[in-house]
């Protein structure tokens, strides 16, 4: 039985070139997996296996991988930094036990390890902070606690104090130890040596540390009364009170160094064995009923409980589907039958790999703790409960974000379109915040993502990996309708035609929802004047007309249907019947009630240099954004906006014009806005256009 309190289960996230996937590489390297090793700007990372993120230098795949350290097993989880693909980072700070936050030495927080941070304080996961690229120009440790401090309103305790910056960096100062860890110019990671403090970091390293014992004994009550007694603590007493700390996210271990360089890197690794939680130490996965209520039952990490597992990610790969596997409780063995409680249906296990990026290593048996990946599952998908068939039970499943930008594509040749649905097919299972759907007058294939470089990168994929050649048709804006009066209305709905007839007829009112509330139905019915069995077909009846609005054919939101009165007939009246009269109701009340369209509108962070910020602001208002804050960082001015995303297309060519290629943004959904009156009457007008054409 593998022991528990020897695993870390961690994830590696950040923003676009903080250095995640190049620190991730130190790290296979340090521990022995790798023996040569790649850079991201060569295009030959070991994590980075996808065409696409070798030649964009990104990460858009999250890769898994496992390796030693000092006899711990570390599962590492390499997540992208780009805004587009929060989804891989979301998923997996939701398997994960803890986290490194990588920051960039010049760069500092940057808007995306921003929204990370935030993902990773609502999954309640314990990072340690490593602040990477101090050997470049413009770096700066301590602006880069400040900004953690002020931006994140997070708490970091600093650990190490580096030693130079920019090309005068040449190592890091163990506050808890009192030594130097200095490394020579050969950039190999073991050419170091341990001596004592420079005499002029002295002083600064004495008054760190104190601040550092101040922080960490505010864990443990009995350690911070020693302390203030005057007694000396430990370094291990110290360290006890660190871990707690940083389980209990009181506070967060920062490091730095420069993991191209090779320098730091070994510190960071012993702070995730002795401060990073094993799975035994995080609060236990909640199980839920199937109406997503929580029982009270909890999948304890134990190897001897029921079996638990969360498919987190689905991967195609020449060997057939991929499913990632976190297990929570239990153990599975190879030939092992496993129930799906999503889809009701037992599978059984046939193989199971440990990976290490796109190269695996065959095993009979996994156990709570462990991160796996089961080969050949056929109806699993992300989110999915995989457990005991004589036990089942279903865990806390993710929620993923809607998409709010769609293209249609077709296959160049005639005969490319079942290649092309069954390519999708795959595509959808591994990335639930990628959708598609034919629309069903044109016929055309829609794909639906989370923003421009998202559906770039999966057109992409559709042409190479899968070898389909298709044409792309112009962004749409996924608009949604509302409306903004209360209408009370009538209608019955009549037909006679010889024998048995159709009667139905409902009073009810039509009122604007909360913002968020999406549709809700409610009965207020006394008397039996519409018996209680033709409800829900009045709910039906409206629930399946949102999809349309009445302006412009967008899906409705926010919208209250109250069932107030109406009348039946003995013998014509029938569930059909009244779901009929709700749709023509509906069709009938919806022009009275003052609808809308509305847009969705980004939150976009900017970072421009301080010589084109009067440029970006004077362009993001022609947008009609609304300027947020305004921050000055030593590299630059970052701002905050709001802007409608269909204002946004091409940015990206627009942005790097006016700075001359040194201006960068990420951007994501915050919520739905009422369209301005001439937006609105141009938007009605295209989609009447595109109807109108269809037809």
């Amino acid at each position: 039985m593998k022991d528990l309190n020897r695993y870390r289960n961690i994830g590696i996230f950040a923003h676009v070139d903080a250095g995640k996937t190049t620190t991730t590489e130190r790290i296979l390297k340090l521990t022995g997996k790798i023996h040569k090793i790649g850079e991201v700007h060569d295009g030959a990372a070991t994590t980075d296996f996808m065409d696409q993120e070798q030649e964009r230098g990104i990460t858009i795949q999250s890769a898994a991988t496992s390796c030693f350290w000092k006899d711990h097993q570390f599962n590492i989880i390499d997540t992208p930094g780009h805004v587009d693909f929060t989804i891989e980072v979301y998923r997996s700070l939701k398997v994960l036990d803890g986290g490194v936050g990588v920051f960039c030495g010049s760069g500092g927080v940057e808007p995306q390890s921003e929204t990370n941070w935030r993902y990773a304080n609502e999954s309640k996961v314990a990072r340690i902070i490593y602040v990477n690229k101090l050997d470049r120009t413009g770096a700066d440790f301590y602006s880069v606690v400040d900004q953690v401090e002020n931006i994140l309103a997070a708490k970091p305790l600093v650990m190490v104090l580096p030693i130079g910056i920019e090309n005068d960096f040449v190592g890091v100062v163990d506050l808890l130890t009192e030594k130097a860890w200095v490394w020579d110019d050969s950039g190999e990671p073991m050419n170091y040596e341990i001596s004592d403090i420079p005499d002029d970091m002295k002083e600064k390293a004495a008054e760190y540390r104190e601040a550092l014992i101040e922080t960490a004994v505010e864990a443990n009550d009995d350690m911070m009364e020693k302390y203030l007694e005057g007694e000396e603590l430990s370094i291990d007493e110290i360290k006890a009170c660190i871990r707690k700390g940083t389980r209990d996210l009181m506070f967060f271990p920062t490091y730095c160094g420069s993991s191209f360089k090779n320098k730091g890197v070994q510190l960071v690794l012993d702070a995730v064995v002795d401060y990073l939680p094993s799975p035994t130490e995080v609060k236990p996965q909640p199980e839920v009923d199937l109406e997503g209520n929580e029982t009270g039952e909890y999948a304890i990490v134990d190897p001897d409980n029921p079996f638990r597992a969360l498919a987190f990610k689905i991967m195609d790969d020449r060997f057939g589907a991929l499913t990632f596997t976190r297990i929570y409780s239990g153990q599975i063995k190879k030939g092992d039958t496993i129930l799906n409680t999503a889809t009701g249906k037992t599978e059984r296990v046939g193989r199971m790999v440990e990976m290490h990026a796109d190269s695996r290593e065959e095993i009979d048996t996994a156990q709570a703790g462990d991160i796996i990946a089961i080969v050949g599952m056929k109806n699993v998908q992300t989110g999915h409960t995989l457990c005991d068939p004589k036990q089942p039970a279903t865990l806390e499943p993710m929620v993923f974000p809607d998409p709010v930008i769609s293209i249609a594509i077709s296959p160049k040749n005639k005969g490319g379109n079942e290649k092309m649905g069954m390519a999708l097919s795959k595509m959808v299972q591994e990335d639930p915040s990628f959708q598609v759907e034919t629309d069903q007058e044109s016929g055309e294939t829609i794909i639906k993502g989370m923003g421009e470089l998202h559906l770039d990168i999966k057109v992409d994929i559709l042409k190479r990996t899968h070898g389909v050649e298709v044409e792309v048709g112009k962004p749409q804006v996924a608009y949604r309708e509302s409306i903004t009066k209360v209408i009370d209305d009538s209608y019955t709905h009549k037909k006679q035609s010889g024998g048995s007839g159709q009667y139905g007829k409902i009073d009810y009112t039509i009122e604007p929802g909360e913002p968020g509330s999406g549709f809700t139905f409610e009965s207020k019915v006394t008397g039996g004047n519409v018996p209680r069995e033709y409800w829900p077909a009045v709910n039906k009846g409206f629930a399946s007309s949102i999809e349309e609005g009445p302006l412009a054919s967008f899906p409705c939101v926010d919208l209250k249907v109250t069932l107030k009165d109406g009348g039946f007939h003995p013998v014509d009246s029938s569930a059909i019947a009244f779901e009929i009269a709700a749709k023509a109701a509906y069709r009938q009340s919806m022009p009275k009630a003052g609808p809308q369209i509305l847009e969705p509108i980004m939150k976009v962070d900017v970072f421009t240099p301080e010589d084109h910020v009067g440029d970006v602001i004077g362009d993001l208002n022609r947008r009609r954004g609304m300027i947020g804050e305004q921050m000055s960082t030593p590299m630059g001015v970052r701002l905050k906006a709001q802007v409608p995303l269909s204002e946004m297309f091409g940015y990206i060519g627009d942005l790097r014009t006016m700075t001359s290629g040194r201006g960068q943004f990420s951007m994501e959904f915050d919520h739905y806005a009422a369209c301005p009156r001439n937006v609105a009457e141009d938007v009605i007008k295209e989609a009447k256009e595109r109807q109108g054409a269809l037809a």
